[in-house]
């Protein structure tokens, strides 16, 4: 290729790496996807940095683990003081754009460094241009327009919306809308950012249909108290009181929100195509982070776990061999890999990141939530895994997934290569301790585990008063 590539960037929030029918998940259905993954380099052992998404963002952002941005929850706090990789696309003469969710500590509704940003963040806000698109449209008056949070955050739900202007759909019209209008001679930086399979799991009607007839079994170990510390206290089943029926429910929701997104995704390659842009584009898809989905007898992430922390991540790119590769990687390669297919230089300390299709291997890669007293560690060589928790000062080792017992022997080999690998990396921890548990927003919040009021929108909340009638009163 004589010019820069076209660069595609496709991410969800909340995607578990086996949630794709092509890579082996015989139940799923993910058309788009799969095509992609036939012409791609698919990288099987991908870990995120952090099993959260503001954390795990921020350092796909800057090319650096959490201990070295200083972020490590879902707050404002960052020592990071770079402007991050989108940017150099920008500067490059990219015609660079975002469109979705960001969810970052740093200016969330500012340029990021794109040329154009369409946002779409999880809540209400006058500066987000969905919550516009809504108010604006026949629909101003569905408040919870990304499906209801709080006491039905883990409730499986059926979108208010249509399937016309729901927000994965807006994200899919506003990115083929991009394309269409871009300069084909010149070359063009797209991200396209998916808010689901986020929770709440509200799929449009009627892709809410796709999965009534089938039903799966979350994994369970055969000593599940050994990962009490593993799991998040508000998501256990037993705490949301979620039945049999209800998981099978929200199992189902949590593929149909993913097929949707397949199909946007399928939209968008056939925007490049019809625009014959398609032979010169670079298309990386991947995730911040897993969702745990009844495996352990818990939802969420916040968890070391293998369901929460293994990404998908595969990249189709010009001359790239397609097929299945073991080669260990993490969200903060992608700004080195990029910028390395684009042919933009850059100063490589200033990654922990590798180019992918460099020759520079991880010996180990890192995953952190949280700092200090709460603070969860984990190093994985892509085969086995070592973890630290700060709350109890104990490790606990695996050498399979998903994890069946912790095998930690403070005599192993591999666990004294992997502590020692650990150790160093949380010395160098730069995150503020204060940081701790302050990962939401709970301002109002109910004291149940994840009661009313704990994530409900805020902005709007004299709309919601003034649609009641007096005498009958909403609790807000």
């Amino acid at each position: 290729m004589n010019r820069r590539p076209h660069i595609l960037f496709l991410f969800t929030d909340q995607q578990r790496r086996d949630t794709i029918h092509a890579l082996g998940n015989e139940r799923i259905h993910t058309p788009a996807l799969d095509a992609l993954a036939g012409q791609s380099a698919v990288f099987d052992r991908c870990f995120t940095p952090a099993p959260v998404c503001v954390p795990a963002r921020f350092a796909m952002f800057a090319g650096q683990y959490p201990g070295r941005t200083g972020c490590c929850n879902n707050n404002g706090r960052y020592a990071y003081d770079g402007e991050g990789f989108y940017a150099r696309f920008t500067a490059a003469g990219y015609q660079s754009c975002c469109v979705g969710k960001m969810h970052h500590s740093k200016d969330p509704y500012g340029p990021m460094g794109f040329g154009r940003r369409w946002t779409q963040e999880e809540l209400s806000r006058p500066e987000d241009d969905y919550t516009r698109f809504i108010l604006s449209s026949p629909y101003k008056d569905v408040f919870d327009y990304n499906g209801m949070r709080s006491e039905m955050y883990y409730v499986p739900q059926i979108s208010q919306l249509p399937a016309e202007v729901h927000p994965t759909q807006w994200v899919g019209d506003r990115s083929v809308e991009f394309i269409r209008s871009c300069r084909t001679d010149e070359p063009m930086f797209l991200m396209s950012s998916f808010i689901h399979p986020h929770p709440p799991f509200a799929p449009p009607a009627p892709w809410n249909k796709m999965y009534r007839t089938v039903s799966d079994e979350p994994y369970m170990p055969e000593r599940p108290e050994q990962f009490a510390c593993f799991l998040s206290d508000r998501f256990t089943r037993e705490k949301l009181g979620i039945s049999r029926q209800d998981l099978t429910l929200l199992r189902n929701y949590y593929y149909a929100c993913i097929s949707f997104v397949d199909y946007q995704i399928g939209r968008i390659i056939r925007a490049l195509k019809e625009r014959g842009m398609y032979d010169d584009t670079v298309i990386l898809f991947s995730s911040d982070h897993g969702e745990m989905l009844g495996d352990f007898g818990t939802m969420g992430k916040r968890s070391m776990l293998d369901a929460s922390v293994h990404i998908p991540l595969m990249i189709r790119a010009p001359g790239v061999a397609p097929g299945r590769r073991e080669r260990l990687c993490s969200l903060v390669d992608i700004a080195p890999t990029l910028l390395s297919l684009a042919g933009i230089g850059y100063d490589a300390g200033q990654f922990d990141g590798l180019d992918l299709f460099g020759g520079t291997v991880h010996e180990a890669v890192y995953s952190q939530y949280s700092t200090g007293a709460s603070g969860s560690y984990m190093v994985t060589d892509g085969w086995k895994k070592l973890v630290y928790h700060a709350s109890e000062d104990r490790y606990h080792y695996f050498d399979r997934a998903p994890e069946d017992a912790d095998k930690y022997d403070s005599a192993d080999p591999d666990v004294i290569r992997l502590r020692a690998l650990l150790e160093k990396y949380m010395a160098a921890d730069v995150c503020d301790a204060g940081a701790g548990a302050t990962d939401d927003d709970v301002s109002g919040a109910s004291k149940l585990p994840y009661g009313p009021k704990r994530a409900d929108h805020r902005i709007r909340r004299a709309e919601e008063l003034a649609r009641m009638p007096e005498g009958y009163p909403i609790d807000i």
